[in-house]
């Protein structure tokens, strides 16, 4: 705002000066009565010469006027002359009336009068420009350089260069704001290196907690396998005719297999998590090859822990692109989460789609796996969301987890080059697609 007013004040004393200037200019210019005795004189003088013998063009020369010999009153030199508001005197030779003079000196005035205004204008108007290319500089350096370097500022801001410094000129307008600017740029960049410092700590806590609970996956795993051996050889000792305590021996060696199945999914997780931790799961490493698709029934078998699992039909045997360690994952997190928030049985349908059109253009076929349960469903205000990293729906309150099962479960079907989709109907169904060789 002083800036304003000083250009406001210095504007409002240029136009004054402006004005007194024209003022004095205006009281100079006077108007000049006619000297009748100066005139007579110069007609005595052109008289006496004509009556010498000196020519019309040298006598006007001489005197400044206009001599016309013709007595015709319609004379066109005379008409001028009148027109003009000249004076004209009657010429007289040898005392007989001969023709007429007369000297312009209104329009003589008329154009001094207006040399002195031109002049003045001129001075005004290189006045004028001065100025307006002053004031350009002044408006160049007040405002417009000030809104450039703010507009690089902002633009290295956003490439994250935030060592360079905002220069902060006290003497403009944007002083202030300036200066709160940059302090903007101090405090985000110590915003990011404590983010940066609390990301590393968090890193190093998670592969800490990795490693430590790998080392009781270990035992779990070594205990697993003695417990293994030891009821396998009292299957041995057993003879053929006792099938029932040779069954429930079975049944304990089918449930230690499992317990280590499980330590070996976790100990495996574990170790994406010591490489990617929870921020870069996305990251982990998803390698489709070749693989027949029986092996999704597989899968679904070794998952007794969850309930009772009916396939309503067999998949179709042929290859299809898919990672066996992240597709197993994807199976355990869907049918784990169905009997965490659903408590029902669980149905796997199987299928195969029509050519369905690629990103590149070209067509391909999947098999597609259904799994239902007929619990109640997911919220509808939760249903588009759950997909979403560490998003947890109102219902997951008393329930553990950390709201990635369905976050990866789509990541590593959609890198494995198929699909996942979900929705409510009569209960939660997911559909996978695997693209087929």
């Amino acid at each position: 705002m002083k800036r304003l007013r000083q250009l406001f004040f210095s504007f409002t004393v240029f136009m004054v000066i402006g004005l007194l200037m024209f003022y004095s200019i205006s009281k100079k210019t006077t108007y000049d009565k006619r000297d009748i005795v100066y005139y007579n004189d110069l007609l005595y003088q052109v008289q006496a010469d004509i009556e010498a013998g000196i020519s019309e063009s040298d006598i006007e020369d001489k005197y400044g006027c206009v001599l016309t010999t013709n007595k015709d009153i319609n004379d066109p030199k005379l008409a001028s002359l009148y027109a003009e508001g000249a004076i004209i005197l009657d010429v007289k030779a040898n005392g007989e009336y001969i023709g007429k003079v007369g000297w312009n000196d209104i329009k003589g005035n008329f154009n001094r009068t207006s040399e002195v205004f031109f002049r003045a204008a001129m001075v005004l108007w290189i006045a004028v420009l001065s100025c307006g290319y002053l004031l350009l500089l002044y408006m160049y350096i007040v405002f417009l350089r000030p809104i450039e370097e703010l507009k690089r500022f902002a633009t290295d801001i956003a490439k994250g260069e935030l060592d360079k410094s905002l220069p902060i000129r006290k003497n403009t307008m944007f002083g202030s704001f300036v200066e709160g600017f940059d302090l903007m740029r101090e405090q985000l960049k110590s915003s990011i290196s404590r983010e940066r410092q609390a990301e590393i700590a968090r890193k190093e806590l998670i592969q800490g907690l990795s490693h430590d609970i790998k080392t009781p996956l270990a035992v779990i795993k070594a205990t697993c396998e003695v417990i293994e051996l030891k009821f396998s050889r009292k299957l041995e000792d057993i003879s053929d005719k006792d099938d029932t305590e040779a069954a429930e021996y079975i049944d304990l060696i089918d449930k230690v297999r499992s317990v280590s199945g499980k330590a070996d999914t976790i100990s495996s997780l574990m170790s994406d998590v010591m490489h990617a931790n929870l921020e870069e799961l996305e990251k982990v490493d998803v390698q489709p090859h070749e693989e027949h698709s029986t092996l999704i029934e597989d899968f679904l078998k070794n998952l007794t822990d969850y309930g009772k699992i009916i396939l309503e039909n067999h998949i179709h045997p042929c290859l299809v692109y898919m990672d066996k360690k992240r597709m197993e994952q994807v199976i355990d997190n869907i049918v784990g989460n169905s009997n965490k928030y659903a408590g029902t049985d669980i149905r796997v349908n199987f299928s195969q789609t029509e050519d369905i059109p690629m990103a590149d253009g070209s067509k391909a076929c999947f098999i597609k796996i259904t799994i239902r349960d007929n619990g109640p469903g997911v919220d509808k205000d939760d249903l588009p969301l759950i997909a979403e990293k560490y998003y947890r729906g109102g219902n997951s309150s008393e329930q553990t987890g950390y709201g990635l099962g369905m976050y990866l479960a789509k990541t590593y079907m959609e890198k494995q080059g198929g699909g996942m989709e979900y929705y409510n109907e009569n209960g939660f169904v997911v559909e996978l697609l695997l693209r087929k060789v």
